[in-house]
């Protein structure tokens, strides 16, 4: 989609007014106004499209992954939880199990399983570079005094990378 914001949300309300119960609209629009900076609204968005279509799997992923950027680890936790029903080698798997990880200070665990998904994603390649991201900060992060890896929580971590309004 190649127009503004504004325009983007307008139009996406749009189709959403035409096909109301279309997860990946609802999905597209919580994208948007997430990147737009617009947290209450996008998560409403991303839980309609859940909502509609539990099994959509890369919605699941987003949302859970806005609830952890917006401190809610365990409300991110929860939504991840069906996602563990996937194969394997199913990148968005790996993605929420080195999450899981990250929320619980295991940056080393974090890193393999998040490179593991990196390495299995080639659908969203976008996603690979959030995750890096991730990957790189934990990597500031391994070897550290226990103290001080321990201040630097999940959670601060990825508000200070991702928080609402941040985009990448």
């Amino acid at each position: 989609m190649q127009v503004q914001t504004d325009d983007a949300i307008v139009l996406t309300e749009k189709m959403i007014d035409a096909y109301p119960e279309d997860a990946r609209l609802h999905f597209l629009r919580g994208s948007i106004l997430a990147g737009a900076g617009r947290p209450i609204e996008a998560h409403a968005s991303l839980s309609r499209a859940v909502a509609l279509a539990p099994d959509f799997a890369l919605a699941r992923f987003q949302l859970g992954f806005f609830e952890l950027t917006s401190g809610e680890a365990q409300r991110a936790l929860a939504t991840w939880e069906p996602l563990g029903a996937l194969p394997d080698t199913a990148y968005l798997r790996r993605f929420a199990e080195g999450l899981a990880h990250l929320i619980r200070n295991e940056f080393v665990e974090t890193v393999l399983a998040l490179r593991s998904g990196i390495d299995a994603n080639e659908e969203n390649l976008p996603l690979n570079n959030d995750m890096q991201l991730i990957i790189d900060e934990c990597e500031g992060l391994i070897g550290r005094p226990s103290a001080e890896a321990d201040e630097a929580s999940a959670t601060s971590l990825l508000l200070g990378q991702f928080g609402p309004g941040r985009t990448h």
